[in-house]
């Protein structure tokens, strides 16, 4: 019996079908009826259907079916094909699947008859024989269908007469996030029509499933920009359903329903989209039995400024459509720049042409109508100089940066497209990469796309691994333009530079990438790692990057061991789950051995690329992975064993939701000690809080004065007004809320909502609810009061402590404290509201206004009021005699205010302060009447009573 294994191209033609679908009902039924072998041989069939299996020569496939479980991105897929041999020979059976480039084979078993084979990975001899019938799963060179992310894995066998054979495939994959979506895909070309064809995937993400859609079966590998033309439903017999954290999708097509789709049995590629919910946090950490895995994708970051160099191929090969669709694509890429980005345009071919020398130019209406001129008059000639259009492009971005002003924070990269291999110049690929990581010094990234069968794949693989890029394949046949403006899609929107994930060194070790030098729009960085101290209850995570003008401080403490929040047990698709596989570890693994496949593929080292090898090929052999480093051995089971039952291989269900945690939060920048992290913020009791109850300081005077405002649900209260010199207002609104039974006031008012506005140097403005934190100097952010973060930009730094406080400082001499009041059960009475506490107001004038405000550069008398009603000023050392006076005076500003001894707690109610209490509103105490102070909207900025401004 002759059986080998091996992974190739395309997929052979199939045999006539039958083109009816009459005939395809009949053979329906004929499938479904029994499929015990025996039976379907005895069975009597029409003369037409015995004409039709004499023609048909090969054996037939009685069943397909596709299991797949996907916990938070990581893939597990069971594939499982079983082939009848109807015919009086033995039979050649060849099974077919095509898999993603990036998955890694994880077992794979079949039966023939009364034998059973189970694959076996071993490690890979340096040297194969070359009769040598078993290869494993190697980087596909484009000849092998690399060009369209996905290989194909091929097992073939005779199969007896009146006999069957049963093949299982698994294989896992961690699913990558692209222009906002995981992609799930499975391939459907069994090439000829199945009796029983069944998908099903399971979907578990704890965080939330958002936009789960099933596009059209996909015939062709053309992803373009991910936008579907046309009919956008389903594929016939689609079933799709799931709550927020399940998803359950299954695909179960009749022969008939097969028939109207392809009568050759090549359906297509089934899709499933989805994305999770998030937020601007440190990201969703989960963690498993001493593994973790994090993922960060955070949304609502203005994009940052680009400085982008085009360098396209156009030698004599790009001649007809590919430069023709080449063109097309940059058009709508030119139209989809900012007006904050900058470009230039390089072709080359044996010559290298630059469109504007020695400069980018800004995104303007002319300069894009002049960048489509030059693009449209590139005509295809000679050969193809890659180094020297890199080296030009390079020398072209470095001298941009090094003798312009350009934002620090702004992106800058090289998009690099070709068909072909080098010709011209430096053809030698070690010389080119060495002077094209030369040129690039780490400075910026480079994205390589290649076109058609003759570009050099690992040239360009390589030149994007070392200088931090990506790189993509097309065929030739395919829509490149829509490749191309897909490609730029995913990278065109730059919104974190610099990004560095941190954890305690003590608590973790081999955490894979933790530094990512950009972080686009609709991506995901993913960093796992292993736990040390298993013990611990919680692991604390950092994250710093750089946003726009902002630099963002992100950071948390993730629990490892909490109660169970979401007990899946017994979830459809989820409840057969066998064996002790470790999704987290598992995922840890995959992202670990892809590293080093990479880094040995960067290496030009010998030595370290062996190290390299070694490590991943023993980390492969070890989790069962079939990789570049290790095969797949076939070995015979014994005889008259049992077939193999289908082994849905998906992770193990026990203990998620009891200790897998989906948990957000947020780092602190390296040099931050996490001490400073627990000092309780340095606040001064100057405060408005409460119903609300507003408290000022006098230090000089040693002791402090209190008042209440009784205001109306809706009312904008100015409470510190310095609009003209600082350039700082601050206002609160109000929110209503029953008064207490048996109270005197006939309701209760709480702040809402803290607007902090500034002009000085440029317009920003925060607004502050209990929930979030609003953040627009140009460009709007938004924090959620329930993660930690900081973000600073050049003369502004807002810092929340989750479900506690903000802290906002602005050029570090003006800061304030808000803090947060939330409660669980809240009574009728209660709302969840905030409180305004002045820290530092250094920065602010003697000039500046408003309730609060009018008293930090003005200092209050206390007086002693006697019987014949003459006022004696009372020294520092007497004010503590006058406490139980209850008629006591204030002179403010000539005026004289009656006031009462009283306590307030201020701070959460941490803090007791005795103080002067003026009754009636303040009346007397503050300048003019409570109406003086109530603004008009939210940024109201009026520094004088009746004057409105707006920022």
């Amino acid at each position: 019996m002759l059986l080998w294994l091996c992974l190739c191209c395309g997929l052979s033609s199939s045999a006539a079908q039958p083109d009816s679908e009459v005939m395809a009902r009949y053979l329906e039924q004929q499938l479904l009826a029994d499929y015990s072998i025996a039976e379907q041989v005895a069975r009597r069939v029409p003369r037409q259907a015995k004409f039709l299996q004499r023609l048909e020569t090969r054996p037939r496939m009685s069943e397909f079916q596709v299991r797949s479980t996907i916990i938070s991105r990581y893939a597990f897929t069971t594939v499982s094909c079983t082939m009848v041999n109807s015919g009086s020979e033995a039979r050649e059976a060849v099974f077919e699947m095509q898999i993603p480039a990036a998955a890694f084979i994880s077992n794979f078993t079949m039966s023939i008859g009364n034998k059973t084979y189970y694959g076996e990975v071993t490690g890979k001899e340096k040297k194969n024989s070359t009769d040598d019938k078993e290869r494993h799963k190697k980087p596909a060179s484009p000849t092998e269908g690399r060009e369209n992310g996905y290989e194909t894995f091929k097992a073939s066998v005779f199969i007896p007469r009146k006999m069957q054979a049963r093949f299982i495939l698994h294989y896992e994959e961690l699913l990558q996030r692209r222009l906002g979506k995981y992609e799930y895909t499975v391939s459907i070309r069994p090439q000829q029509l199945v009796g029983r064809l069944r998908v099903e995937v399971n979907i578990l993400e704890n965080s939330g499933i958002v936009s789960l859609e099933v596009p059209p079966l996909r015939n062709s590998r053309q992803k373009g920009n991910g936008k579907a033309e046309g009919d956008v439903s389903p594929p016939p017999s689609t079933v799709i359903g799931h709550t927020k954290t399940l998803a359950k999708v299954t695909f179960n097509p009749s022969v008939v329903e097969q028939t109207r789709i392809a009568r050759n049995g090549i359906l297509g590629d089934f899709i499933i989209r989805y994305d999770v919910s998030r937020e601007l946090s440190v990201g969703d950490v989960q963690i498993l039995n001493g593994y973790f895995v994090h993922y960060f994708a955070p949304t609502d970051l203005p994009p940052l400024p680009k400085n982008v160099v085009f360098v396209l191929d156009s030698s004599a090969s790009m001649v007809g459509t590919k430069l023709k669709q080449t063109k097309e694509a940059l058009f709508t890429i030119l139209q989809d720049l900012r007006p904050e980005d900058h470009f230039n345009i390089i072709g080359f071919s044996n010559r290298i042409k630059v469109w504007q020398q020695d400069q980018l130019v800004p995104v303007t209406p002319n300069n894009i109508r002049d960048a489509k001129k030059y693009i449209h008059n590139m005509s295809p000639t000679g050969g193809t100089n890659i180094n020297g259009a890199l080296q030009t492009g390079a020398k072209l971005l470095n001298d941009y940066i090094a003798q312009n002003d350009i934002d620090a924070r702004s992106v800058s990269l090289i998009i690099f497209l070709t068909d072909g291999r080098p010709t011209v110049g430096e053809t030698q690929s070690s010389k080119i990469l060495s002077n094209t990581k030369d040129a690039i010094r780490d400075k910026f990234c480079l994205f390589t796309i290649g076109i058609g069968n003759d570009v050099d794949h690992k040239l360009l693989e390589r030149m994007a691994l070392e200088n931090c890029g990506m790189t993509r394949l097309f065929q030739e046949d395919e829509d490149a333009a829509s490749h191309l403006k897909g490609f730029y899609d995913e990278i065109g929107t730059p919104l974190l530079s610099d990004i560095r994930v941190d954890y305690p060194e003590d608590d973790v070790e081999q955490v894979t990438q933790n530094f990512f030098p950009n972080y686009f729009n609709g991506s995901e960085i993913i960093i796992a790692g292993k736990l040390i101290n298993r013990t611990s209850d919680k692991l604390h995570v950092e994250v710093t990057a750089s946003n726009s003008k902002k630099y963002i401080l992100l950071k948390t403490d993730v629990a490892i061991d909490l109660p169970s929040r979401n007990d899946i047990r017994g979830v459809p698709g989820l409840e057969d789950g066998k064996g002790d596989n470790n999704y987290i570890e598992r995922a840890w693994s995959y992202l670990t051995i892809k590293e080093l496949l990479n880094s040995r593929l960067k290496s030009d080292d010998i030595q370290e690329k062996d190290k390299l090898m070694e490590k991943a090929k023993s980390m492969a052999l070890a989790y069962n992975f079939v990789t570049p480093f290790t095969v797949l051995k076939m070995k015979e089971a014994g005889l008259h064993s049992e077939p193999p039952q289908e082994e849905f291989i998906s992770p193990s269900t026990d203990g998620i939701g009891e200790k897998v945690q989906s948990l957000q939060g947020h780092k602190a920048p390296p040099g931050i000690r996490r001490g400073q992290d627990k000092q309780r913020i340095k606040i001064s009791k100057t405060s408005a809080d409460g119903d609300p109850h507003f408290v000022i300081d006098f230090p000089s005077s040693k002791f402090s004065v209190c008042f209440n405002i009784d205001g109306e649900p809706g009312d904008i209260l100015r409470l510190v007004s310095d609009h003209k010199e600082s350039g700082v207002t601050v206002n609160g609104q109000l929110i209503g809320a029953p008064a207490p039974p048996n109270g005197h006031k006939k309701h209760r008012t709480y702040f809402s909502t803290i607007t902090i506005l500034s002009n000085k140097p440029e317009r920003s403005y925060l607004e502050i609810t209990p929930k979030r934190v609003i953040l627009d100097d140009g460009e709007r952010l938004v924090l959620s009061c329930g993660r930690s973060a900081v973000v600073r930009s050049r003369s502004l730094e807002v810092s929340i402590s989750a479900y506690s406080n903000i802290t906002v400082t602005i050029w570090d001499s003006i800061s304030f404290v808000i803090l947060i009041h939330h409660y669980k059960r809240p009574a009728p009475y209660q709302r969840n509201h905030l409180g305004f506490y002045i820290s530092n107001s250094k920065g602010l004038s003697s000039d500046s206004h408003g309730l609060l405000g009018q008293f930090l550069s003005h200092e209050i008398k206390l007086l002693q009021e006697s019987l014949n009603t003459s006022h004696h000023e009372v020294g520092q050392n007497q004010t503590e005699a006058l406490k139980t006076n209850p008629t006591n005076t204030l002179k403010v500003k000539g005026r004289l205010v009656p006031v009462v001894w009283k306590q307030r707690r201020i701070y959460n109610g941490q803090q007791e302060i005795s103080c002067w209490f003026a009754k009636n509103n303040a009346d007397k105490l503050i300048d003019g009447s409570y109406k003086d102070y109530v603004a008009s909207h939210p940024f109201d900025t009026g520094t004088s009573f009746g004057t409105i401004n707006s920022l």
